[in-house]
Parts: C-alpha cells; sequence; structure tokens
C-alpha cells in the first residue's frame, strides 16, 4: 500500500501559550488521507479546523505532533524548504477566491508553475486542461472581474493544482455561493480530484456537500473523531 498523501499524528496547537488567556484547540489530532481520497471535516465555527487546515499545509507549526506529505516528515524542515514543499506539495482553497485581479485565469494559473520553474509552454497547456475540466476552458482570456462567483472559485481550484500537489487542502471552498452555486461548484471539484488522483481534505460546514465524499471526519474538542 502507498504512504499516505497527508499524515497528521498527535497535533497539538495552543494559543496564548504560558499565560492565563491560553486556549488549547488542537488536542493530539491524528488524521491520515491516502491518494485518491477525498474527505469532508466537519466542525463548528472556532473548533480548530482552518488552523488545522493550516498545520497540514505547513502555513503554520504545531506546538506538539508530527506531519507527513507523501511518507516525508516535514515537521522539522527550514523556512526555505518548508515554503518549497508548500508550493510543489499542497493546493489550497479557501472560501474567497483570491486571484490575481490583472491577470486572466489562465494567467492566474500559469504564474505558479513558473515560480515553480515550469516551461512557459507547459503552464499554458496546463492551465487550459484544467480549466476544461471544471467546465471553464472557455473563459480562459477573462479576467476575475469578468467571471462569476462561482467561475472565479473554479480558476482558483485550477490554481491549487497547477503545480501537481499531493494534497489539496480547502477551507469552506462553496462557503460564500448560493446553493444552486454551490452544487455546481462542488461538482467541478469532485470532477478534478477524481482526474488528477490526489488526496483531498475539505472543511465544510455544508452536511449535503459532506455526505457526497468518500469519508466525512469531525473535529470535536481539538480531536478527529
Amino acid at each position: 500500500m502507498s504512504d499516505p498523501a497527508l499524515e497528521l499524528r498527535g497535533i497539538e496547537k495552543h494559543y496564548n501559550r504560558g499565560t492565563p488567556a491560553e486556549v488549547q484547540v488542537l488536542r493530539g489530532t491524528s488524521l491520515t488521507v491516502r491518494p485518491g481520497e477525498i474527505v469532508a471535516m466537519v466542525a463548528p465555527s472556532g473548533a480548530g479546523k482552518s488552523t488545522l487546515l493550516h498545520i497540514a499545509g505547513l502555513l503554520d507549526s504545531a506546538d506538539a505532533g508530527r506531519v507527513f506529505l507523501g511518507g516525508e516528515d516535514m515537521t522539522d524542515l527550514g523556512d526555505r524548504r518548508r515554503t518549497a514543499a508548500r508550493r510543489s506539495d499542497v493546493g489550497f482553497v479557501y472560501q474567497f477566491h483570491h486571484l490575481l485581479p490583472e491577470f486572466t485565469a489562465a494567467e492566474n494559473i500559469v504564474l505558479p508553475q513558473l515560480a515553480d520553474g515550469v516551461a512557459q509552454d507547459a503552464a499554458e497547456d496546463r492551465a487550459r486542461d484544467l480549466l476544461d475540466i471544471v467546465g471553464v476552458g472557455h473563459r480562459a482570456g477573462h479576467r476575475p472581474s469578468a467571471l462569476s462567483g462561482g467561475e472565479q472559485q473554479r480558476v482558483a481550484f485550477c490554481r491549487a493544482l497547477a503545480n501537481h500537489p499531493k494534497v489539496l487542502l480547502a477551507d469552506e471552498p462553496t462557503g460564500n455561493l448560493d446553493p444552486e452555486t454551490s452544487a455546481t461548484v462542488f461538482a467541478a471539484l469532485m470532477a478534478l480530484v477524481r482526474e488528477t488522483g490526489l488526496a483531498a481534505l475539505i472543511a465544510t460546514h455544508n452536511l449535503d456537500l459532506a455526505g457526497r465524499m468518500d469519508r466525512v471526519v469531525r473535529l470535536k474538542e481539538g480531536v478527529v473523531v
């Protein structure tokens, strides 16, 4: 069996550590996501799911525990290697698309590839392929301001997967959309993940969408259940 795409072991995180106001958000949380698996993480606001995603994606460090990507221990890497791993191994999608407004949809997907050393022609081919998968290939030359909310978020999905990451981390990726658009965008996300075969951990409040994923975990009192 292949190594998990993402493995979290005993993750702990405190805020205001060592003060009377100390809060322990994560209490020895462990979680495994395998290649090709789409896992929903459901939790109420303030339960620590964004913190967990940030630690999983190497944007934040845990106070205790270990993070593995593709079987490699990332916990003690220096800043430069963490940045390189984050750029190549992890794709992020947030509730808001955060596309660069001065660039077209395709250019938003090409740019992270160029930063990772991909040739221009190959990067443009990858952008077109991804946009076609999510049904907005005909909008490749439009800037974000000319796209609908659902189209913008689908472009954001493509950008997150531009560099062939091992794992996709998504934090309420349809939370800013109406129910009909949310369903359409989520279907596009599922198609994209299935087509690329990566692992995905998706935090959502939407129990209907969560139920369509391979597995649902809940973050409760600082641990995954």
